[in-house]
């Protein structure tokens, strides 16, 4: 029988808040680590960093530590991570974690107690200086100059448009309206990075499925020095097109007022994190591969899974499988098939997620004109249910969507969400 958390040891009592949080992020790495510091913790081991490099990185009982830093780097991470644990989460606590100075070990020290303030948002963190492409500089300024533009166009105070009202009071979006909380918009984002030529000029940019932040680059360089070294982060992410239409639609509903308005936060998805998840309404804006720390939730009370890429989707209740065709035909006026899925479910403290996602650009926009159509939500949202999904088939023809179809509509499993069946199901940060 597991141990109540009061007849815990505190520094196991720690360790356990720790992994719970999801303050280690999303690198198994890092999860590793700290999982084998926390084991020789409890039997009183202190580890070499030979010993780390070895049990946890799968190095050779031969490796030269002095060659290669990754364990010293992973040490400092882990030590910043749990600093900003608490700073922030833990900060009331009486004890905390820490990895001393000169060491390679997990300790239990007495912390201050300090009263709680306001989270605040970091920014990111500043990389060493590189020569860069000054083509590729320029084009990456053009691109954030004119993103800047598309959000204050989206976002400059207009009139009240009273067609909305009736879209407004719907049972899709009066939950989140008529809520207290922030609005949180998350746009789907991906990571990309550079891969330098001879001259150690950056000559391209790369993106890479599982290659999703600079973690991931980092663990990526460190499993393969030899192709890594070839890599280095450019601080860049995109967005999909169809972000820009679908923001256009949806931010008109999300501000009826000044007052709702000042609540109203957008951000990438990539910068989601499980305290915005608890304590936040959201909505998501992208594509269905983006979802990052909303994947798990979206489909653990659903129906549908995500087939064998995520331009595939499948319904588990029927065996029916659907395969987007944006980009398999290039025939000029052919029309072709895009898949969008539009859900709403309440997060773990009450409040309300909403998912306006697609397999590619052209559903995106589709979806995000269905739940802006006061019409087309009647239609939609089943009488009495706080937590549904819908799957919708949108027609393209030249990557303009040409109207949609409803495959399915039906309640999610809303207690399956956030607790399966042995265990929490809760988005890593």
């Amino acid at each position: 029988m597991e141990q109540s958390e009061t007849n815990r040891h505190p520094l196991e009592e720690q360790v356990e808040r720790i992994r719970k949080t999801g303050v280690l992020g999303r690198s198994s790495l890092m999860h590793n680590l700290f999982d084998y510091l926390a084991r020789c913790a409890e039997t009183g081991e202190t580890p070499r960093e030979i010993d780390i490099a070895v049990e946890v990185f799968g190095r050779s009982e031969g490796f030269d530590v002095s060659q290669d830093a990754s364990v010293r780097v992973y040490i400092h991470r882990l030590r910043q991570k749990l600093d900003d644990y608490y700073a922030g989460e833990g900060r009331g606590e009486s004890r905390r974690l820490v990895i001393p100075k000169g060491d390679y070990r997990l300790a239990l020290e007495e912390q201050e107690s300090v009263p709680a303030v306001p989270a605040m948002v970091e920014g990111p963190v500043q990389a060493p200086a590189r020569r860069r492409n000054p083509w590729l500089v320029a084009a990456a300024l053009v691109a954030v100059l004119l993103a800047n533009v598309a959000v204050w166009a989206l976002l400059w105070p207009r009139p009240v448009d009273d067609n909305l009202a009736e879209t407004r009071q719907s049972a899709f979006w009066s939950p989140l309206l008529k809520d207290q909380r922030l609005i949180i918009v998350a746009v789907g984002d991906y990571y990309i990075f550079g891969e330098l030529g001879n001259d150690l000029n950056v000559q391209r940019l790369v993106r890479e499925f599982s290659v999703n932040s600079r973690d991931d680059l980092l663990e990526f360089q460190m499993m393969y020095p030899d192709q890594g070294s070839r890599y280095v982060d450019m601080e860049l992410r995109y967005l999909p097109t169809s972000a820009a239409h679908a923001l256009a639609r949806v931010m008109p509903i999300l501000s009826p007022s000044s007052a709702v308005e000042r609540r109203v936060r957008v951000v990438l998805s990539s910068q989601l994190t499980p305290s915005m998840l608890k304590t936040a309404d959201i909505v998501y804006v992208g594509y269905l591969s983006a979802l990052g720390p909303l994947m798990e939730p979206v489909f653990a009370g659903s129906r549908f899974s995500v087939g064998d890429s995520f331009d595939e989707i499948v319904d588990d209740q029927t065996g029916k499988r659907y395969l987007s065709e944006i980009n398999r035909y290039e025939a000029a006026g052919r029309t072709t098939l895009d898949y969008g899925l539009i859900s709403a479910f309440e997060g773990p403290t009450g409040n309300h997620i909403v998912i306006l996602a697609g397999t590619r650009d052209v559903a995106i926009r589709q979806v995000a004109e269905e739940v802006t159509d006061a019409r087309a939500l009647k239609a939609l949202t089943p009488p009495g249910e706080p937590a549904f999904e819908a799957l919708f088939r949108v027609e393209a023809m030249e990557q303009y969507n040409m109207g949609a179809q409803l495959i399915a509509a039906s309640p999610l499993d809303q207690a399956g969400i956030w607790i399966g069946k042995d265990k929490q199901v809760f988005p890593a940060e």
